[in-house]
């Protein structure tokens, strides 16, 4: 997957808006990151311990662990080698995270 096809995908979801954070890109919903772009072949997507550990499950060639000092913050996703649908998937798990709960229960 190339990197406009991530971008795209996180954009499609319900107001979200893309901004400068420390130089890289972030996904934000009312202003609350949800996904990172590190570089081009990647991106950061915020998760909770036990999606993470789903995601190392379901797709562990294109996900490894985000780790921000000793925490566990996320996955990091090669955009090589994950497909769109299961991109989509993180994207949309972590934008309900992150999204009031009136915005995400619509």
């Amino acid at each position: 997957m190339k990197l406009a096809a991530a971008r795209a995908i996180a954009l499609a979801l319900p107001e979200v808006t893309e901004a400068d954070h420390h130089g890289r890109s972030s996904f934000r919903v009312r202003g609350k990151i949800f996904a990172t772009v590190p570089d081009h072949e990647h991106f950061n997507v915020m998760l909770p311990d036990d999606v993470v550990d789903l995601a190392l499950q379901r797709a562990p060639t294109a996900c490894t662990p985000l780790r921000w000092g000793r925490q566990l913050a996320g996955v990091r996703v090669a955009l090589t080698a994950i497909k769109p649908t299961q991109l989509a998937d993180l994207l949309a798990e972590a934008w309900r995270i992150k999204a009031p709960r009136a915005l995400a229960t619509r």
